[in-house]
């Protein structure tokens, strides 16, 4: 069964359509269009300054802001935490005796509260087999040092190290950390309620217990934790102002998706048997409901992975944008949806287009965009600002 959040529009169709012209969408057709998001569309977008704050890296995953100016950076295969603080890095811990390495999975999402001085990490777990785990531990109050780890969570599906996700966010309404995983290219993972593979899913951020409103709460298995089923591999999580939660979701060749999340919702990816890619990324002939992306790149993939929405009037045009990083395509697209879901606008700003393959992007608290590049070497933190 069908259910569509608006209309569902690809990139590769408002491209042969003519629809981003100047890189911009403007004048899109009127079952497209609403009449809050008219006005952005005949905006200019601004100027942008890119500055960089980290050299010198090495498959940077995630960038997070702390206190004081900090920035704690995860770097994948080096499984190393550092700190940078105007221009300068520090390690913050060495994680290579705790962190699994293989392909995609290795040291990936961090969350971070600065106020507890809390830090979260999603890895590879170097401990009692292969598998993905999501640890936690407390910060010292200079950066420089952590205690106190525990696994919050562990059992994550992995075989390779193949789709390995995995995204964290922590919720801005309550005390829930959402957790964005890969199917670990098994096919049956994404639809078995009791892999916690192709899931997002939904845990107290302190105990990792699942959040009482979990849509299978009171299950006795692994289902309690699930937010959200069906999807391929999460690289982005995103919570937009009004308090919905968003995901980005690599494609198979094709139709990387954005996807507005409903609890308990199936996200339609099963590739079975076996692991068939050539099924749809959104399988609507699959018993039950399936909900429809809000964006899709359609043939060929772009690799979309971090997204954040973008806050803030010195963005001009951009302002309520969601920036999605794009690691083959190399750029970074800036999606406007109006309060429904649908799609309205699709903005890739040729400024962006220049730091090759980009992972990562989150907001900094004056509504800087930061940025990582995932080129394997001399990669980079940069800071992305309207002039």
């Amino acid at each position: 069964m069908r259910h569509s959040l608006g209309t569902r529009l690809s990139l590769s169709t408002l491209l042969a359509t003519g629809a981003l012209a100047g890189g911009l969408l403007t004048g899109p057709p009127p079952s497209v269009a609403t009449a809050d998001a008219v006005g952005h569309q005949e905006a200019r977008a601004p100027q942008l300054r890119v500055r960089t704050v980290a050299r010198g890296l090495q498959h940077p995953w995630d960038v997070q802001q702390a206190t004081g100016g900090r920035l704690v950076v995860s770097e994948r295969d080096r499984a190393r935490l550092s700190v940078v603080r105007q221009g300068k890095r520090h390690t913050l811990a060495d994680l290579s005796k705790l962190v699994w390495v293989s392909g995609e999975t290795g040291l990936m999402s961090l969350a971070v509260d600065p106020g507890a001085r809390t830090l979260w990490a999603c890895h590879g777990s170097a401990r009692g087999g292969r598998h993905v785990q999501v640890s936690r531990w407390r910060v010292d109050a200079r950066w420089s040092r952590l205690s106190r780890h525990r696994t919050i969570l562990t059992g994550l599906p992995s075989t390779s190290g193949r789709h390995g996700g995995c995204r964290l966010l922590l919720d801005r309404d309550s005390d829930a950390l959402f957790v964005g995983t890969g199917d670990a290219a098994v096919g049956t993972n994404p639809r078995d309620l009791d892999s916690l593979g192709g899931k997002v899913l939904r845990i107290h951020r302190d105990t990792g217990a699942p959040m009482a409103g979990n849509p299978y709460a009171g299950a006795s298995t692994a289902r309690r934790f699930v937010w959200t089923y069906g999807h391929r591999n999460v690289q982005g999580l995103a919570q937009r102002d009004d308090g919905s939660m968003w995901s980005v979701e690599h494609g198979s060749y094709r139709d990387d998706e954005v996807n507005r999340l409903v609890a308990g919702g199936d996200y339609g990816w099963n590739p079975v048997p076996g692991y068939d890619e050539s099924v749809p990324m959104t399988d609507q002939s699959l018993p039950g409901e399936q909900q429809e992306a809000a964006w899709s790149s359609g043939e060929p993939t772009l690799a979309t992975s971090g997204a954040s929405w973008v806050r803030g009037p010195q963005w001009g045009a951009l302002e309520g944008t969601l920036a999605v990083a794009a690691l083959k395509a190399s750029e970074v697209l800036f999606l406007r949806f109006d309060t429904a879901g649908g799609l309205v606008s699709v903005t890739r700003p040729p400024r962006l287009q220049r730091l090759g393959r980009v992972r990562s992007v989150t907001s900094a608290r004056d509504g800087d965009l930061l940025v990582t590049t995932d080129n394997g070497v001399r990669d980079r933190v940069v800071r992305v600002s309207p002039r």
